[in-house]
């Protein structure tokens, strides 16, 4: 079992704790709102879940917002569905979580983190990251099977 990490500020909190996230408005948000996994099965979320290190963004007790991270909190991370949802955008809440999930203990001194994103480049600019260079972009390669979750329903 790994320890639980936890950050507040104000009504907010952020926990790694995976028993206080409410699998239903991840689920809903990732298949109904979000462009990167639009129509995915619940017990595949449930899955991705049960088999990262998950970050719930809470306001008093409700879910508000997620991130997860596959890694081996040794030399690599790679972040995924992010998202804060729509009520409590605008309050600085995304940032917030990525340096959040940054200063983990656990991830201090990895090698490489790693996220694809079509529409927050300067969130994460904001944080330190930068898009790869001509001379090193050449170098990453992907196998995507786009219609995946179509096929699973």
């Amino acid at each position: 079992m790994q320890p639980i990490y936890e950050v507040s500020e104000g009504l907010y909190n952020i926990t790694t704790d995976i028993s206080k996230l409410d699998v239903n408005v991840i689920h809903r948000f990732l298949s109904e709102e979000s462009y990167w996994a639009k129509g995915v099965p619940k017990n595949i979320v449930e899955k991705s879940i049960v088999n990262s290190l998950c970050f719930g963004m809470f306001y008093k007790n409700e879910q508000v917002g997620f991130a997860r991270l596959i890694t081996d909190k040794a030399t690599f991370a790679y972040v995924a569905d992010v998202f804060i949802l729509r009520e409590h955008r605008g309050k600085g809440l995304g940032k917030w979580l990525m340096k959040a999930i940054q200063s983990h203990p656990e991830l201090q001194n990895l090698r490489r983190w790693l996220l694809t994103t079509k529409d927050a480049h300067t969130l994460y600019e904001q944080l330190g990251w930068q898009k790869p260079s001509a001379d090193y972009a050449y170098r990453f390669m992907m196998r995507q099977n786009a219609d995946v979750y179509k096929k699973s329903q």
